[in-house]
């Protein structure tokens, strides 16, 4: 028993040893912390209006009003969305030189094979 406990502790003793001397520094990267701004054509050139509408049909919130407002914040030209279950309202905020209210209830409308959404009652206001 002495032997095997012996064995092992010079093991253990090779084993940290050979371990301390592969030991690597850390590598230094340099950042560039410089931020481009994005800026286009089309993003300085946006005139942003608010749709606000209510949308009936929608049953839950994860599969329903979650996943329209997923499909509305992939639409080029959304800046912002919310779309509330509770209140089954939709409040989108988009591009002008993009997007008109007629894509926003198609995308809606059309937005579950299924599901049978429609858009009541759309509001404009403008920035």
């Amino acid at each position: 028993m002495k032997n095997i406990s012996l064995l092992l502790a010079i093991t253990l003793t090779i084993l940290s040893i050979s371990c301390k001397e592969n030991k690597k520094e850390p590598e230094v990267i340099s950042i560039d912390n410089t931020v481009a701004p994005i800026q286009t054509k089309e993003l300085a050139n946006a005139i942003y209006n608010k749709a606000e509408f209510t949308i009936k049909g929608m049953t839950c919130q994860i599969g329903c009003a979650a996943s329209l407002e997923k499909k509305l914040a992939k639409m080029e030209g959304v800046k912002s969305v919310t779309v509330s279950f509770e209140k089954e309202l939709a409040v989108v905020e988009y591009d002008t030189n993009t997007l008109n209210t007629d894509d926003l209830t198609k995308t809606v409308t059309t937005a579950a094979s299924g599901d049978v959404y429609t858009v009541e009652g759309m509001k404009i206001a403008t920035e």
